[in-house]
């Protein structure tokens, strides 16, 4: 192994990284002048039940900690993928006092769906990236819509942005906020997903989420004039290219 893979892999590098990545969201968390807009069904849940399922896109990260009271922190649980990027993110949030629950929409799908309702049992608050951890880009996974499923718990969801940020070019274009500057947090209006719902009935409430978050994100985006951040486009549907073929023949008498 190489010595800078080694660097990149070891426990000393990770813990520097995770504490350079929670300082810096602390400074945003700190410095930049928040507005927050919440609809009025929404705010009965932030005030009180904090047991719900926080959907955010994973460009969005970073702003999205502002999103719970400093007093709630202990009770959030954010899903984070198991692997190494993972471990480092996941360090970063303990180290501003938040918890994380393991797994991912593509591995160990069930053992997460699991670890989730046993903490959205326990009373704490989960927060799920749906389009994670490698996309589409603002495109809903089904992960979120089963632990509501399971749990009865609401899904709501939230997006953020800030007057001035940086857009990386990668897969999810993510958004770092710069500090000293002026935010805003938007919450969308609970979604509750039926114990008996059909897989019809999830695909419906799959797109519900998928159309708030981006309804909300755009409405974010545009509060600054900043120039709109668009999902992936749709798969496009597979076509059979081997249908039976059925050779012409001609109706006229010889």
């Amino acid at each position: 192994m190489k010595l800078s893979k080694r660097i990149l892999r070891s426990t000393f590098f990770q813990n520097l990284i995770a504490r350079l990545i929670s300082s810096y969201i602390s400074l945003v968390r700190n410095t930049v002048r928040w507005q927050e807009i919440i609809p009025d069904e929404t705010q009965k849940y932030l005030d009180g039940d904090s047991n719900i399922i926080g959907c955010f896109w994973h460009a969005r990260m970073i702003m999205m900690f502002n999103a719970w009271k400093d007093s709630d922190r202990s009770k959030f649980h954010m899903l984070i993928s198991a692997h190494r990027d993972g471990r480092v993110i996941a360090k970063s949030i303990k180290n501003l006092g938040f918890n994380t629950v393991e797994g991912s929409s593509r591995r160990g799908g069930a053992t997460a769906l699991v670890n989730l309702k046993r903490t959205l049992d326990k009373g704490s608050a989960i927060g799920i990236t749906p389009d994670g951890p490698k996309g589409p880009r603002m495109r809903a996974k089904t992960g979120a819509i089963k632990a509501a499923q399971m749990t009865g718990r609401p899904i709501l969801p939230v997006t953020g942005t800030v007057a001035s940020r940086k857009v990386f070019n990668s897969w999810d274009r993510f958004v770092l906020p710069a500090p000293f500057t002026k935010g805003v947090i938007i919450w969308g209006t609970p979604i509750y997903v039926e114990r008996d719902a059909s897989k019809e009935q999830q695909e419906e409430y799959r797109l519900e989420l998928e159309g708030q978050l981006n309804k909300l994100t755009q409405m974010a985006d545009q509060s600054f004039g900043q120039n709109l951040i668009h999902p992936d486009p749709l798969p496009t549907p597979k076509t059979n290219t081997h249908l039976n073929h059925t050779p012409e023949t001609s109706d006229a008498n010889t």
